[in-house]
Protein backbone atom coordinates (compact mmCIF):
# COMPACT_ATOMS: atom_id res chain seq x y z
CA UNK A 1 0.00 0.00 0.00
CA UNK A 2 1.49 3.67 -0.54
CA UNK A 3 -0.09 6.18 1.22
CA UNK A 4 1.60 9.66 -0.37
CA UNK A 5 0.36 13.21 0.71
CA UNK A 6 -2.08 15.18 -2.02
CA UNK A 7 1.38 17.69 -3.03
CA UNK A 8 3.11 14.44 -3.59
CA UNK A 9 0.64 13.03 -6.04
CA UNK A 10 0.20 15.99 -7.91
CA UNK A 11 3.14 15.49 -8.84
CA UNK A 12 3.63 11.69 -9.50
CA UNK A 13 -0.44 10.71 -10.85
CA UNK A 14 0.84 8.92 -13.64
CA UNK A 15 3.29 6.63 -11.55
CA UNK A 16 0.47 6.38 -9.22
CA UNK A 17 -2.39 5.14 -11.76
CA UNK A 18 0.43 2.60 -13.07
CA UNK A 19 0.52 1.58 -9.71
CA UNK A 20 -2.90 1.24 -8.97
CA UNK A 21 -3.39 -0.46 -12.27
CA UNK A 22 -0.76 -3.29 -11.33
CA UNK A 23 -3.04 -3.90 -8.21
CA UNK A 24 -1.62 -1.60 -5.65
CA UNK A 25 -3.17 -0.40 -3.26
CA UNK A 26 -2.77 3.87 -3.74
CA UNK A 27 -4.37 6.37 -1.04
CA UNK A 28 -4.39 9.72 -0.79
CA UNK A 29 -3.70 11.90 1.95
CA UNK A 30 -4.05 15.45 3.46
CA UNK A 31 -3.04 16.15 7.28
CA UNK A 32 -2.81 12.37 8.13
CA UNK A 33 -6.44 11.49 6.74
CA UNK A 34 -7.10 9.19 3.87
CA UNK A 35 -8.88 11.40 1.59
CA UNK A 36 -9.09 9.15 -2.04
CA UNK A 37 -8.11 5.27 -3.09
CA UNK A 38 -7.01 5.05 -6.40
CA UNK A 39 -8.28 1.87 -8.01
CA UNK A 40 -9.16 0.97 -11.51
CA UNK A 41 -12.32 1.77 -13.32
CA UNK A 42 -12.85 -1.92 -14.07
CA UNK A 43 -12.49 -3.15 -10.59
CA UNK A 44 -15.90 -1.79 -9.19
CA UNK A 45 -18.15 -4.40 -10.49
CA UNK A 46 -21.52 -2.68 -11.84
CA UNK A 47 -25.20 -2.92 -10.08
CA UNK A 48 -27.78 -5.93 -10.76
CA UNK A 49 -31.47 -4.71 -9.75
CA UNK A 50 -32.50 -7.98 -7.51
CA UNK A 51 -29.03 -9.38 -7.10
CA UNK A 52 -30.04 -8.83 -3.17
CA UNK A 53 -33.85 -10.83 -3.74
CA UNK A 54 -34.22 -13.02 -0.58
CA UNK A 55 -31.28 -11.38 1.34
CA UNK A 56 -33.61 -8.57 2.78
CA UNK A 57 -36.87 -9.31 5.08
CA UNK A 58 -39.64 -7.11 6.66
CA UNK A 59 -41.63 -8.86 9.60
CA UNK A 60 -45.87 -8.80 9.35
CA UNK A 61 -46.16 -6.13 12.05
CA UNK A 62 -43.34 -3.53 10.70
CA UNK A 63 -46.47 -0.95 10.59
CA UNK A 64 -47.73 -1.08 13.69
CA UNK A 65 -47.68 1.09 16.40
CA UNK A 66 -44.38 0.50 19.14
CA UNK A 67 -45.91 0.09 23.08
CA UNK A 68 -43.01 2.90 23.55
CA UNK A 69 -44.85 5.79 21.35
CA UNK A 70 -48.54 4.25 22.50
CA UNK A 71 -48.25 8.00 25.01
CA UNK A 72 -47.55 10.14 21.93
CA UNK A 73 -50.15 9.26 19.61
Amino acid sequence: MQSITVDEAAQKLPDLIDAALRGEEVIITKDDLSLVKLIPAGAIKSRQPGSAKGQVWMSDDFDAPLEEFQEYM
